[in-house]
């Protein structure tokens, strides 16, 4: 298929379904058609993404293109240079369509915190497609684009695959460029793809990955090719019996899938370790204290002078601040910088955030401990299926509770892998999370891929 025919196919789905969806805020047809034909008449070797369609975040900067976060702050702004990952999805021939929605700032679970509209998971449209990276799975679910790019802070790729039925990689910290990306929380933040197979997920992968000297956060680690194998012998699957326990809310249907997933991959040769995270309890306080101490910092730059919206006729420069910054900022961004700020302020600083700093540490520590004994580690994602839009919108703690098992990788910063592993009782799908060690991006793709066609041979 030509690109211009494969771009055709996606802009018709857009089209015909995302006035329902909502997977994008922003399409440009005409660049997107003129990128294709271009790369159709070109004759020289083509790139390993030639022609191949793919979305794009609306906080990852496209030249030219709208920026906004999924915030009413950058409403109107548009970027003079690409993100280092887009300079390199188009060196390697592919094809921008457009830019995707998401919870404003990526801060949620669910894409209804957008700043515009909620975007509607394409498998059943009354429920979430997860967040904050929502509109890039609806997206690449929907037939709207053959990948996608996503962030992902504290489960901002994985849950969003896991609810749309997809592969979702978070690379290591540090192993993909965040240059020309909004910041939510630096320390955490990792770009990673989104697409049907766990194959094509490598294949972005291998493009975006490596070190950039626009990041001082990126790093020098050699990137080593994905061995594909069709059986495991020799592989040691860790079980954190934290990741199983009925405690932490995790649905029944959701721990079945996950045992059966398992049961496959020991059927394939990998031999089964029990392995503990004594830490994954805290996991989530750790998170919502580093992330909003973080945001609170990175956010400060949006104060009505110089970033994003700024209120008509203030009587006082304090009016102009405040005025700005609520009528712009939504309440759970709010809410997040109010926590941070208070996390950080005199006399409190010790108490939560360097107590959260300390957590983080020792969740680093278990995963450390648990390499000794295992290769990969497989759990949940989601301790639910994808739920109704609206069912949790009114209750952030709730919210905050479906990253219980997202959170930890990525305060330790190693990768993680979403791989659909099958549909509950209401046809919903389920996924399940596979943590590798740092940098060991290769052998968490080849164990994704054997599990996906276990499940689904067609994903081969």
């Amino acid at each position: 298929m030509t690109a211009t025919a494969h771009l055709q196919a996606c802009l018709a789905e857009i089209a015909a379904r995302d006035g329902r969806i909502a997977a994008f805020l922003h399409v440009d047809e005409v660049a997107a058609l003129a990128r294709a034909r271009e790369l159709d008449a070109q004759t020289q070797a083509h790139g390993p993404l030639h022609g191949l369609t793919i979305a794009v975040k609306d906080n990852i900067a496209v030249a030219g293109q709208p920026m906004t976060a999924g915030s009413r702050m950058l409403a109107g702004y548009a970027p003079p240079r690409d993100a280092t990952v887009v300079a390199r999805l188009l060196a390697a021939g592919a094809v921008l369509v457009g830019k995707t929605n998401m919870d404003e700032f990526g801060m949620g679970s669910s894409t209804e915190l957008s700043g515009f509209v909620p975007t509607r998971n394409p498998l059943d449209l009354t429920r979430v497609p997860g967040g904050s990276s929502g509109g890039s799975a609806a997206a690449v679910a929907a037939g709207m684009a053959w990948a996608a790019l996503g962030t992902d802070t504290g489960g901002s790729i994985r849950q969003p695959a896991a609810f749309c039925g997809l592969a979702g990689l978070k690379p290591t910290y540090g192993r993909v460029s965040r240059s020309g990306v909004v910041a939510y929380a630096s320390s955490l933040d990792q770009v990673g793809p989104l697409a049907r197979t766990v194959r094509d997920v490598a294949r972005v992968y291998a493009v975006i990955a490596g070190r950039d000297p626009l990041d001082a956060t990126s790093v020098d680690v050699p990137l080593e090719p994905v061995s594909w194998r069709e059986d495991l012998g020799g592989l040691r699957i860790g079980v954190a019996r934290e990741h199983l326990d009925a405690a932490d809310g995790l649905d029944r249907q959701v721990k079945a899938r996950i045992e059966q997933a398992l049961a496959e991959l020991r059927a394939r040769g990998a031999t089964l370790v029990s392995v503990s995270l004594p830490h994954t309890r805290h996991a989530i306080a750790a998170y919502y204290l580093v992330a909003t101490a973080e945001a609170s910092a990175n956010l400060s730059r949006y104060d009505g002078l110089r970033y994003g919206q700024r209120t008509a006729n203030p009587p006082t420069l304090d009016a102009l601040y405040t005025h700005s910054r609520a009528d712009a900022l939504g309440k759970e961004v709010q809410r997040r910088i109010l926590l941070g700020t208070f996390a950080l302020s005199a006399g409190f600083q010790d108490d939560f955030y360097q107590k959260a700093c300390r957590v983080r540490r020792r969740i680093a520590e278990d995963f450390s401990h648990a390499w000794q004994r295992c290769d990969v580690l497989l759990g949940p994602i989601s301790p639910v299926a994808p739920w109704k839009l609206g069912e949790k919108i009114a209750d952030p703690l709730a919210m905050y509770l479906m990253d219980a098992f997202t959170v930890a990788p990525s305060l330790a910063g190693v990768p993680a892998l979403a791989v659909p592993v099958g549909r509950d009782a209401q046809h919903l799908p389920i996924g399940a999370q596979l943590i590798g060690q740092p940098f060991a991006e290769a052998t968490l793709l080849a164990v994704g891929d054997v599990l996906q066609r276990a499940f689904t041979p067609e994903a081969a």
